[in-house]
């Protein structure tokens, strides 16, 4: 799939571009129009890398939470620390299971937050376009089809992103 974004002046620009886009023979996957006053951003996952992050956190919470758990039952009962000693010998493993089970989940909150998205510099230049009052025309193609360059250039666009690239 290829992912472009067009930033267009005016909303007349875009609902046109929009429109010959839809009329051609081109199968797009998605094309929508984004107003420069609108929050329609916040909810795109490809324009916004909060909830990429989001998404990335819960997927590690899934696997390193149980790891955390496992691990911190499995260290409680093979070292001879005590710390839980008043729980029992199955509270103090649970005790530990718990504490480990708080790390994993630190872990994915850690590890996703680290990891940069790979097009947050594009992100960054449509957010600033958008809040210049800029009109932003998402458009996907699926794998393999391109977008229809003459016609995106006869709209005058003032720039181009590529998001994603098939």
């Amino acid at each position: 799939m290829t992912v472009c974004v067009v930033v267009l002046k005016q909303q007349e620009a875009a609902q046109d571009l929009c429109e010959r886009l839809k009329d051609a023979a081109i199968p797009l996957s998605q094309i929508q129009v984004l107003p420069p006053d609108d929050d329609a951003m916040d909810g795109i996952e490809l324009l916004n890398p909060n909830l990429v992050r989001q998404r990335r956190q819960k997927s590690m919470a899934r696997w390193l939470m149980p790891f955390g758990f496992m691990a911190g039952a499995t260290f409680t009962q093979i070292t001879t620390l005590t710390t839980f000693a008043a729980l029992g010998t199955w509270g103090e493993a649970l005790m530990g299971g718990l504490l480990g089970l708080g790390s994993g989940l630190m872990g994915s909150f850690a590890a996703a937050a680290s990891v940069n998205s790979e097009n947050e510099d594009g992100v960054r230049i449509l957010r600033n376009r958008h809040q210049e009052g800029r009109w932003l025309l998402l458009v996907e193609t699926p794998g393999g089809i391109e977008l229809p360059w003459k016609m995106v250039q006869a709209a005058r666009p003032l720039q181009v992103v590529r998001l994603a690239e098939s």
